[in-house]
């Protein structure tokens, strides 16, 4: 069954348990390195304070593993969060317990608590009963406003959503599943952009849209696996050893199934170690030579991967496809969100590596949809579906 968003069901003067994905590193000054977590989060808060709801946010920061530590706290996000919010937010000592039912029980409409890392508590690690019916205490209505971490088995995700009667999901939640959902039934032709590191994670994936593509342009250390596959020479180039018989299939499948497998024919190479700042040039031919590795995808390559995407009406784009971390080797991913940006395809760029690549290239979305759910996007296109989205589907009625 469909799941409503919040903003389908009536909230008004509700008490809600939102999960929202807060996991950041914290410096010991209380520097939030990604704020945007919390900016992905705001528009849903900010309906449910409109229709005078009392919100309850519930997240965790990673690395606790069941211990109370000031180091994991979520209490400098609360900071963070009454100044974006400008409104004062409650912030009990804990997650669960008399206290912050106490706290849930006075709050008026309109007002906010976040509860304390839910990972201090060994309950949410290992999607306890006891502790997801704690957690449901405080609240009539639960809101899943974490996709980003809506592939992971934690209490706060799924046992919680069997104590309420009510269930949904928040505003971006469902931005996310309509729009990755495009690729269950996608118009074709449909292209797909894998790069970055070749996992077995990555090969699933590819393996999961044979179905559905037409063309698969292969780049970042993915075709340096491919082209071992291939036989060919990859020099000192990155690869994961365990992925090359996966890939060996994969070409096979591509071929008896009449899909454009599209692996690069040149690449800029260096020669030494990346440390030391080489001076990189052009390799040709699809081969890499043993002194060498590759750092990026090449011109040509860069310019037969524009055609196949003019002509596409549905992209998907996961991995950067070039050492983007590195100045220099990033070339070949903005080519490609040039392209992109002057397709008329509907598109989307699935993964952090992806977004912090296409940062500083001018990359205007347009048609594009940016994917903020990293691995649990990935999943979500390979399986059409993720663990907390089937929790939910149970409840709703």
């Amino acid at each position: 069954m469909t799941i409503p968003s919040i903003a389908e069901i009536d909230i008004r003067d509700k008490k809600l348990l939102v999960r929202v994905d807060f996991d950041t590193k914290v410096s010991r000054t209380g520097e939030i390195a990604d704020a945007g977590k919390l900016a992905l989060a705001l528009p849903t808060i900010r309906y449910a304070i409109s229709q005078k709801a009392k919100v309850v946010l519930a997240s965790h920061i990673s690395g606790a593993g069941g211990k109370m530590s000031r180091k994991y706290s979520l209490e400098p996000l609360g900071r963070k969060l009454s100044e974006l919010l400008d409104c004062e937010i409650y912030f009990p000592e804990n997650s669960i317990g008399d206290a912050v039912k106490k706290i849930s029980g006075d709050m008026l409409p309109c007002s906010v608590m976040l509860l304390e890392n839910l990972e201090f508590h060994k309950g949410e690690l290992a999607n306890n009963e006891d502790f997801a019916r704690k957690l449901s205490e405080v609240a009539e209505i639960y809101v899943n406003e974490a996709f980003s971490v809506s592939h992971q088995r934690r209490a706060s995700l799924l046992s919680v959503a069997d104590y309420f009667d009510r269930v949904c999901v928040g505003l971006r939640f469902k931005e996310e599943m309509e729009n990755l959902g495009r690729f269950e039934n996608p118009e074709r032709p449909f292209a797909a952009v894998i790069g970055g590191s070749c996992t077995s994670g990555k090969i699933e994936l590819i393996e999961s849209l044979m179905d559905r593509v037409d063309t698969i342009l292969i780049g970042g250390a993915v075709a340096h696996t491919f082209l071992r596959a291939l036989g060919k020479d990859i020099g000192r180039s990155e690869i994961d050893e365990g992925t090359i018989y996966s890939a060996k299939k994969l070409i096979s499948s591509s071929m008896s199934r009449s899909i454009r497998l599209v692996i690069p024919e040149d690449f800029v190479g260096i020669r030494g170690d990346l440390n030391n700042q080489p001076a990189s040039y052009i390799i040709s031919g699809g081969r890499i030579p043993n002194d060498s590795m590759a750092v990026d995808i090449g011109p040509e390559t860069s310019r037969q991967f524009a055609k196949h995407i003019s002509r596409a009406r549905t992209v998907l784009w996961n991995g950067p496809l070039g050492m983007c971390e590195r100045a220099g080797f990033g070339e070949g991913t903005a080519a490609l969100a040039k392209a992109l940006a002057e397709s008329d395809a509907w598109s989307a760029v699935v993964g952090e590596s992806t977004l912090d690549a296409l940062e500083g290239t001018g990359f205007e979305a347009g048609k594009c949809f940016m994917s903020r759910g990293g691995d649990a996007s990935v999943e979500f296109i390979r399986d059409k579906t993720l663990p907390a989205i089937t929790a939910l589907e149970r409840r709703v009625r």
